[in-house]
């Protein structure tokens, strides 16, 4: 009787040292001289902070700032699709952009892959995606883990997860007590869905209006799937620059991620009790995505305004008198954005004005 191999029960460790083979140039290109070497070691390495130059923060009361999430059944879009480059830029993006609503700069980033089978191919085009994102970031990828589950996973099937660590100074730090009545709310354009929703998503187009990844949308020349695997949105250069430019004045007085949840119930997070937001509802333009999904599905607009981020993918609450300079300053950074509403007194919620 021939003797078991790890092989013989879907792992081959040959083919994985190839994936793993493949990993650390991705890795490499994020690094800044923050991250200290360790060849084969059990860890990543990241200075707080650095001796002189352009890594120098001097920090006096330094707050480490943690995010984790993964992407969700995007993934089965990616799938469907046999594009897999893009969803490591919404792992990256959905941990980065929580850590940024405290003011935080992200520091380094990791991940966590599970493959039913060894493919060094599609882990290189994940991690491709993920190195893109914390380039996007600049945080430094630091490492990962890869877990091939043949029995938890079908073939071709993979779940992620991401890991942030950022920091930010104390004094600086942005914990939904700052907003007060006759503050502004500026939104920051999505890039569409980004990563939340897609199971409602994924009934919509496939089961209820039985659409493939191949058929044509009717509000523009690429295919569904290609609209559907559009990347979720990094925000960390703009509040970075924004934050930056306001090293005195307190100014920005809180920023919310809209995900899951919408635009009410993110933005009400950042809230102190004494407050409330008032949002106009026609003050930023709908991308053609939700309305597209809205009549394919016979949703409710409530339903639609719960679940997306409906064009807005970041709120930031801000000092009425800097507003329209914080506007230019994230326009000059290519990305739209809109007055959407005001802070007035209230009970800590976020309501239509």
């Amino acid at each position: 009787m021939a003797k078991v191999t790890y092989k013989d029960a879907g792992v081959d460790l040959a083919v994985y040292e190839e994936s793993m083979s493949r990993l650390p140039r991705l890795m490499r290109r994020t690094h800044c001289p923050r991250v200290l070497p360790w060849e084969h070691g059990f860890a990543g390495l990241f200075r707080m902070d650095f001796t002189g130059g352009l890594f120098a923060r001097n920090y006096q009361q330094p707050v480490l700032v943690s995010c984790t999430d993964g992407v969700g059944t995007k993934l089965k879009i990616a799938q469907l699709v046999g594009r897999h480059d893009t969803v490591g830029i919404d792992l990256v993006a959905m941990c980065v952009n929580d850590a940024l609503c405290c003011g935080a700069e992200p520091l380094f980033f990791l991940d966590y892959v599970a493959m039913a089978q060894d493919d060094p191919d599609l882990l290189e085009q994940i991690v491709t995606g993920i190195s893109r994102g914390c380039l996007e970031s600049d945080a430094a990828l630091m490492g990962g883990e890869t877990a091939i589950m043949p029995d938890l996973y079908r073939p071709g099937e993979y779940d992620l997860a991401g890991f942030c660590v950022g920091v930010v100074e104390q004094s600086r730090m942005l914990n939904g007590t700052a907003a007060v009545a006759g503050d502004a709310v500026i939104g920051v354009a999505s890039s569409g869905i980004h990563s939340n929703g897609f199971s409602l998503v994924r009934k919509i187009v496939f089961e209820h209006a039985g659409l493939t990844v191949d058929d044509a949308v009717d509000f523009s020349d690429r295919s569904v799937g290609e609209v559907l695997l559009e990347p979720t949105r990094l925000y960390a250069r703009a509040v970075r620059s924004v934050l930056a430019h306001y090293r005195v004045k307190s100014v920005v007085h809180g920023i919310a991620h809209i995900t899951g949840g919408g635009l009410h119930e993110n933005l009400a997070r950042v809230l102190p009790p004494g407050v409330d937001a008032e949002i106009v509802r026609d003050s930023w333009p709908v991308p053609p995505v939700f309305p597209w999904l809205q009549r394919l599905g016979d949703v409710d607009e409530a339903e639609m305004f719960r679940v997306f981020n409906m064009g807005v993918g970041l709120a930031l609450v801000v000092s009425d008198y800097y507003a329209d300079s914080i506007q230019q300053q994230i326009a000059q950074l290519g990305m739209e954005n809109w007055r959407i509403g005001r802070i007035v007194e209230g009970h800590g919620n976020a309501r239509w004005a």
